[in-house]
């Protein structure tokens, strides 16, 4: 059910359910969505006096998701466009050819295309290649070291997502956004220490951000910089 609540000049969009259960939960998604789930029988005036209380929290919870929103722009995919990769510009040469290829030169990126494909599939092909291989390669150190708190992750996959840079599942797996290799080396390691306190911290809690601090101290400074960086 969804409903809405008005806190000052905000409105706070919500998905109510009731269950068999005895307090009110409140919980904001990686999507930034509000779940409500009320005990049966809850009066509306005393959940949405509950949500006002937790209002601050609501909106700090979304605005702490809203900082992983990949926002880079739209591509054409066309000779002469810039394109990133691990943190530099590239520009992008594009060409039809025999074979689909990519070669990467350290100052350009070739793209060779065959008539029935386009720039743009052999591009995130490319891509999705090369986030496979670094994000594994640098996030390998990082297992490593969380081993000393008794955590391993299941796996290392790539997914595209439309609200995150990564996220770790309750069975241990942790997937990251393949535009992530457009970001520095440094940003794509706090993305996997997240995602990686989260094997010990389910949610964003103090002792979570206590842990990612004494991981990564300076965890804000790349956070910024992927911000600054992907839009």
């Amino acid at each position: 059910m969804k409903k809405e609540l008005q806190y000052g000049s905000k409105r706070i969009s919500y998905n109510l359910e009731y269950s068999k259960r005895k307090t009110l939960g409140i919980t904001v998604t990686p999507d930034m969505e509000v779940l409500v789930k009320a005990p049966e029988g809850s009066l509306q005036e005393c959940i949405e006096e509950k949500l006002e209380k937790r209002a601050q929290w609501i909106l700090k919870q979304q605005s702490h998701f809203l900082r992983f929103y990949p926002k880079m722009p739209e591509k054409q995919y066309r000779g002469g466009e810039t394109h990133l990769y691990l943190g530099r510009q590239y520009r992008l040469r594009v060409a039809t050819a025999k074979k689909n290829a990519v070669h990467f030169t350290g100052r350009e990126i070739h793209v060779f295309h065959t008539p029935r494909n386009s720039a743009k599939s052999v591009l995130i092909n490319w891509y999705r290649h090369r986030a496979k291989l670094k994000f594994a390669e640098i996030a390998e150190p990082w297992i490593q070291r969380f081993e000393q708190y008794g955590v391993q992750p299941e796996g290392l996959f790539i997914q595209e997502m439309r609200t995150r840079w990564g996220s770790c599942t309750t069975n241990g797996k942790i997937i990251l956004n393949p535009e992530l290799i457009k970001a520095p080396k440094p940003c794509i390691e706090y993305v996997i220490i997240h995602e990686l306190c989260h094997l010990i911290h389910r949610h964003h809690t103090q002792r979570f951000f206590q842990l990612q601090s004494t991981i990564i101290p300076d965890w804000e400074k790349w956070k910024n910089k992927l911000e600054s960086m992907m839009i």
